[in-house]
């Protein structure tokens, strides 16, 4: 019987120990694949950076003086001098009218102005003979009146087909079309053959900008952004058609008329722009960035981190990390971030400078270059611990 009882105890023995080690190696293979806890979160190190702060809008390259050119007479253009992209002196004709009509009157003018001479001599020797006459008390005082009143209506007359011959010499001379400034034909509207009239208002046949070495970007800007704008301020901009390319200006005006569209309120920002090289080209579009202010060598942080909201556990006292309010957050203008400490997030309360919509300055005593702050929580990590603790799924049977 003893010999049973301690072939029994021996075996009994033995599995107690296969046990203990089966669990503790359950618990050992489970502590060793474990992920640690850092493993949940997602860090940036703290750098040393520069970041600018600016608005944006869109707006269109013009020149900086655009000269509408007119006629102030009507006719049929019978040539042309000049066309698209050509250059243009101060002076120089660009096209010309059919003076035909216009030379008509010029010469019924000139008519007019020999008649009216006439009619002025005849008048000088009329009073001069009625006054002889009237000295010698030949006529009467009123024929006298009469003779002198012809002579001032003669005079009159004579000033009048003068100033008619004037005008008509001077609507003759518009027949020829010539450019009020220096600059390039940026468009034409008008074809040889075609009719032009003036009557309430002078026809549009060229616009010539004066000098595209010198532009401007009319840009709108949204209300909410345009009282951080002001006049002097640092722009840049791109274009699609340089689209590696980053151009500079600055702001000329702000201007105060506002424009509603569907009710949003906007408002023209005026840029002024360098073009030496004459790449850039009435009409473009310009994508505008107004340099609001500017740090080198400061402390960034993604703008995640400042959103970042740990569900905390609780810290060894028992109390959780609690975050500034947002009314704080509004009045001092700060934000808090976390740092991984002791196992769990630590608050860490920092006051935001600038940001460029990706990155902010931080200006604190308790962060340097270097260390680590938590953005996000890693939920590849946390979706591959529930699915660890997940059950099994059951068998269909």
């Amino acid at each position: 019987m003893n010999i049973v009882k301690k072939m029994l105890l021996h075996k009994f023995t033995i599995i107690l120990a296969l046990i203990a080690v089966c669990v503790g190696g359950y618990y050992g293979w489970e502590a060793y694949t474990k992920p640690p806890l850092e493993a949940k979160y997602k860090f940036h190190t703290l750098e040393l950076g520069d970041v600018t702060q600016s608005v944006s809008a869109n707006g269109t390259l013009n020149p900086l003086v655009l000269v509408t050119v007119g006629t102030q007479v009507s006719g049929k253009v019978i040539k042309l001098y000049v066309d698209f992209n050509d250059r243009v002196e101060e002076g120089q004709i660009l096209a010309e009218l059919d003076p035909a009509l216009l030379d008509a009157q010029a010469a019924q003018s000139a008519a007019s102005v020999q008649s009216a001479e006439s009619s002025l001599e005849l008048a000088i020797a009329n009073e001069k003979r009625t006054r002889e006459l009237f000295s010698k008390e030949y006529i009467s005082k009123q024929e006298l009146d009469a003779s002198v009143q012809a002579l001032k209506a003669a005079r009159a007359a004579l000033d009048l087909a003068r100033a008619q011959s004037q005008k008509d010499r001077t609507n003759q001379g518009y027949t020829i079309v010539r450019s009020p400034v220096s600059g390039v034909v940026v468009d034409r509207q008008i074809d040889v053959g075609q009719t032009v009239a003036a009557s309430l208002s002078a026809p549009v046949l060229f616009k010539i900008a004066q000098d595209l070495r010198q532009m401007q970007i009319d840009s709108n800007f949204a209300e909410a952004d345009i009282g951080r704008i002001k006049v002097g301020q640092k722009v840049t901009f791109a274009v699609d058609a340089f689209p590696n390319n980053s151009f500079i200006g600055v702001v000329k005006q702000v201007r105060l008329n506002a424009t509603t569209v569907s009710n949003v309120v906007t408002y023209d920002v005026v840029v002024t722009v360098e073009n030496p090289d004459e790449i850039l080209i009435p009409g473009m579009t310009a994508y505008v960035n107004v340099i609001l202010a500017e740090k080198k060598n400061v402390l960034l942080v993604p703008n995640a981190a400042l959103r970042y909201k740990p569900t905390m556990p609780p810290s060894k006292d028992g109390n959780k990390p609690v975050a500034m309010s947002k009314k704080e957050k509004k009045e001092s203008n700060s934000a808090t971030l976390f740092v991984f400490e002791n196992g769990v997030p630590k608050p860490i309360k920092v006051s935001v400078g600038i940001s460029d919509n990706r990155f902010s300055e931080i200006i604190t005593d308790e962060l340097k270059v270097g260390d680590r702050i938590i953005v996000e929580e890693n939920k590849s990590a946390s979706s591959a611990k529930d699915s660890k603790n997940s059950p099994p799924p059951m068998r269909p049977f």
